[in-house]
Formats: C-alpha cells, sequence, structure tokens
C-alpha cells in the first residue's frame, strides 16, 4: 500500500497557487503520439522508394539513401524545438519563398545558378545540389495559411476568404509559370481541407468551388503546349484512341504497360529491370517510379504503396484531432491534404485516370529537394503531435466572437 506525500503547505499560498496554475497550463511534451505513425508510414515508403530507384539505377539509389539522411536530420531539427516559432516565422517564411519563385523565372539569371530542364526553370544550382524552391513553398504556405485562419473572425464570411485565395494563388500562379502544372495542383485541395477543417461555411466553400469550375476552362489557353497534349491524350487514351501513344502519350502508354505486366507478385527485380529498359519508360526514376513498382512487386507492391500512405494520413488526422491549438491543428491538417493530393495525382496519373503532370510520389520518388523536404513535414507534424494539450484549454477555434455574419 503506496502512502500518499501531503502536499506542500507552500502550495497553499497566493504564489503557491500561481505556480501551481502555471504549470497546469504548461505544456507537456508527450513521447507516445501518433506522430510516430508518420514517421514509420513516412521510413517504410524511402525505403520502398530506394528499392525500387535500384531496380535500374543504383547509384541514384545510393544518392537518395544519402537524401534520406538529410531529411531524417532535418525533420528531427524541426521536431525538438516547440512548434510555435514556426508559427512567428510562417508570413516571413513565406515571403523569401516567394522572392525565389519569382527569381528562379526571372530569365537574364545565369544557367549556371538556375538550371533550364526540358525547358523549365524550377532548380537553383547550389553546386554540391540542385535546390527546388517549390517544395519548400508547399511548406511555407501550409503554415502561412495557418497561421491565418487560426482566427475564426477570419474566414467566416464570404468576403474573409479572399486572402486565404490570394496567399494560395500567388504561389501557385509562380509554380504554374515555371511550368510545374503538377505541384501548383496541390494548393487547391490543401486549401479546401484547411478551410472546413478550421470551419469555414460550407455553402461559402460551394459557391467558390462553382465559381472555379465555371472559369476552369478560360485557363485552358494558359497552359503549355506539352500540358495541353498530355491532356488530349489522356482523353484518346480513355475513350480508345491510340493515335497519341508514340508521342504525346508515350509515356502514360508505357507505364500502363508496365503496370499490368506485374500481375499480382510481380516480375522481381531483374526481369522489372529488362521490361522496363526495353519499353523505354522515360523518368522511371522520378516521376513514373509507382510503375516500377507496380512492375517489380504487383498488385500487391501497389496496395502495399497505397497502405502506407494512408497509415501516414490515418497519423496525422489523430495527431490533428488530438491538438488543440488551431495553429497546430491547420498545420497537420496542411500537411496530410497535400501528401495525399499528391500520391493521387501521381498514381492516378500512372495508371491513366489523370494527365500525367510530371509530379513525383512523395517519400518514394527520386530527388533531394522532394524527400527533404517531406521529412521536414513529418517532422512538424511529429513536433505538434509531441505536445500534449494544455489543462483546462479551450477546444480549437472557440474564441469569443460576435455572431457569425453571412
Amino acid at each position: 500500500m503506496s502512502i500518499l506525500a501531503p502536499t506542500p503547505a507552500s502550495s497553499y499560498t497566493p504564489s503557491g497557487l500561481h505556480d501551481r496554475v502555471r504549470e497546469l497550463h504548461k505544456p507537456k511534451v508527450d513521447w507516445h503520439n501518433a506522430g510516430w505513425i508518420c514517421v514509420m508510414a513516412a521510413f517504410f515508403l524511402s525505403v520502398l522508394g530506394i528499392m525500387a530507384i535500384s531496380t535500374t539505377e543504383h547509384e541514384l539509389a545510393v544518392r537518395q539513401i544519402a537524401h534520406l539522411g538529410v531529411g531524417v536530420i532535418a525533420a528531427t531539427v524541426l521536431a525538438v524545438p516547440h512548434y510555435k516559432w514556426i508559427h512567428r516565422a510562417s508570413y516571413p517564411l513565406l515571403g523569401v519563398v516567394i522572392l525565389l519563385l519569382i527569381f528562379v523565372l526571372i530569365p537574364w539569371v545565369p544557367e549556371a545558378i538556375v538550371r533550364p530542364r526540358n525547358g523549365a526553370r524550377r532548380w537553383i544550382n547550389l553546386y554540391f545540389t540542385d535546390f527546388q524552391p517549390s517544395e519548400i513553398a508547399k511548406i511555407a504556405y501550409i503554415v502561412a495559411l495557418a497561421a491565418y485562419l487560426r482566427y475564426r473572425q477570419n474566414y467566416r464570411t464570404f468576403f474573409g476568404l479572399l486572402l486565404p485565395l490570394v496567399l494560395t494563388f500567388i504561389p501557385l500562379v509562380l509554380i504554374l509559370v515555371e511550368p510545374d502544372l503538377g505541384t501548383a495542383m496541390l494548393f487547391l485541395p490543401t486549401l479546401f481541407a484547411m478551410l472546413i477543417a478550421a470551419g469555414a461555411r460550407i455553402k461559402h466553400l460551394v459557391l467558390i468551388i462553382l465559381l472555379g469550375l465555371s472559369l476552369a476552362p478560360l485557363t485552358y489557353p494558359l497552359l503549355q503546349p506539352h500540358q495541353k497534349g498530355r491532356i488530349q491524350a489522356m482523353v484518346a487514351q480513355v475513350t480508345g484512341d491510340d493515335r497519341y501513344q508514340d508521342d504525346l502519350g508515350y509515356q502514360g502508354a508505357r507505364a500502363m504497360t508496365l503496370v499490368g505486366a506485374g500481375q499480382l507478385t510481380g516480375v522481381g527485380k531483374q526481369k522489372a529491370a529488362d521490361l522496363i529498359r526495353y519499353n523505354h519508360l522515360p523518368e522511371e526514376h522520378n516521376d513514373m517510379i509507382f510503375a516500377v513498382i507496380c512492375c517489380r512487386w504487383g498488385l500487391a507492391g501497389a496496395i502495399v504503396t497505397w497502405a502506407l500512405f494512408a497509415l501516414f494520413t490515418i497519423g496525422g488526422l489523430i495527431t490533428a484531432g488530438m491538438c488543440k491549438d488551431p495553429f497546430g491543428r491547420l498545420v497537420a491538417v496542411g500537411i496530410v491534404a497535400m501528401t495525399f493530393a499528391q500520391m493521387t495525382i501521381n498514381t492516378g496519373m500512372t495508371i491513366g485516370v489523370l494527365p500525367i503532370t510530371g509530379l513525383t510520389l512523395p517519400f518514394v520518388s527520386y530527388g533531394g529537394s522532394s524527400l527533404v523536404a517531406g521529412w521536414m513535414m513529418v517532422g512538424i507534424l511529429l513536433n505538434v503531435a509531441m505536445r500534449r494539450p494544455q489543462y483546462l484549454a479551450r477546444k480549437s477555434f472557440e474564441f469569443d466572437e460576435k455572431p457569425d455574419q453571412a
């Protein structure tokens, strides 16, 4: 039988009670949290990616291991200090990223600094590696939008949604001009997911969606010729028209052929490598890595990939649900939404249900900027998950305010 120690008399003094209340309100670090689910899922996805890349590109697989090490270090650095510092730095970070996105588009910047690839200006040469500002832009956008949406009165009216739309379209348009249609497509799903999580009025969101759908055809002339061609190739592919299979639809057709070749359990590493080389699949280690997974491990490999992303999503949503701080909750929702949207677009374009946009598969595709940025998101998620809610704290998005206005 244990004996409870008596409460010190000093705690009954005014100063003692004040210290006790402060202690109750002080957030604790909880090492047993759902953020580790995201860490585990991201790690296994990264390992799966390294194995898939090694199917045809052994040297790139070794580099990806180094990228993974840098990513884990970056995640650790972001997970240790309280995420409130990210909140304070959110708007300056977005400003710096926007300047970088503008910088890569300046035509007179020497190619030794900004290296165009296939007509796209997305990368800054750091000499030891290439840096892609659009990857960091995804993180900066999420934290800046979360900083704005943490106050309910900012978005409960229709006109209050204008600033979130502006925050969305500035990086979206700059990335679209690079051009990088795939990454640009991630911002709107993330915006709506965060608005829904924050409690925006559904009628306002429906109105914006209807307005966007009505204006979408007007954006078609703004697309690059190759982007229009990919849309035409996908439509032709769905309707059974094979006239684009040797040019505009070549990459999509080769990808679907290799996905089908894997059948249920795959063909193994060596045969998969031979099939990929024989079919001349472009960007097999990058945009089309999911086709490599399906060819080498079959439907089983695809299911494992989707299951790991589902696990990442579940861990992120549990983290968001457990967090009472509006900023932390919205950041968790934004990271989950953007990662899930990117996975959906990448795997969808590989199996032929979405147009090819050049978008990578998070944690799996080869690329230092993409992998490190993904692990930075994991570090932020773990940071939010580790911060146990304060005692007696109010629930997220419950503020003293006037009744909602239409």
